[in-house]
């Protein structure tokens, strides 16, 4: 728990007909990466909607939002991620943004899904942190280049990756620093997420 700017990832499952009630955040910035099933969403904010595989869902919690999610299935389960980012500016009004970045996409190579400015048609974060996603098949690789002074963390969503050589398995993470190259390499339909921090 804690690396740089990333605060936590919650690998949550959650059970046909169950979830979240509601509750508060304050002051973080809270992506939700959904991997399988539908998750919907509710919050102070007025944002009401479904999480599907693909969508990703930024919320700027700011001064203070209240929200829950939910498994509306009576049959399939869901499966999502929700990261915690450090904001770089406290007592921002609250925010939510919501897109959906398709698999074809993310396929042998890793899409910027979050960034400070947006870039790419990602999602626009209140916190010095560029997040991408990718999905790998065996064989299929692709290469991040950090700027100097730069940190990364990747984590394993599903399936098996290798990178920078080190093999690795659902649920794994690995912290880097003083690296400037990643090479990420598929080995079994591999999904992972890249964090690129200050």
């Amino acid at each position: 728990m804690g690396f740089r700017a990333l605060r936590v990832i919650n690998d949550d499952r959650v059970a046909p007909g169950q979830g979240f009630g509601s509750h508060s955040h304050r002051d973080m910035e809270i992506l939700s990466y959904v991997l399988e099933g539908a998750l919907a969403h509710n919050d102070s904010m007025g944002a009401d909607g479904v999480l599907r595989p693909g969508d990703v869902q930024r919320m700027s919690a700011g001064t203070g939002v209240v929200h829950s999610e939910f498994n509306g299935s009576k049959t399939d389960p869901v499966h999502f991620l929700q990261i915690w980012l450090k904001p770089d500016s406290k007592g921002i009004p609250p925010g939510y943004e919501q897109k959906t970045f398709p698999a074809a996409d993310k396929r042998g190579r890793l899409r910027l899904v979050a960034s400070p400015d947006g870039s790419t048609g990602s999602l626009r974060i209140n916190a010095d942190a560029r997040v991408y996603a990718g999905v790998f098949d065996a064989g299929q690789n692709a290469d991040l280049t950090l700027d100097e002074g730069r940190h990364a963390w990747v984590q394993v969503a599903e399936g098996r990756v290798r990178v920078n050589g080190q093999e690795l398995a659902p649920g794994d993470g690995v912290a880097m620093s003083d690296e400037r190259h990643l090479k990420i390499e598929g080995i079994d339909k591999g999904e992972i997420l890249v964090f690129d921090l200050a």
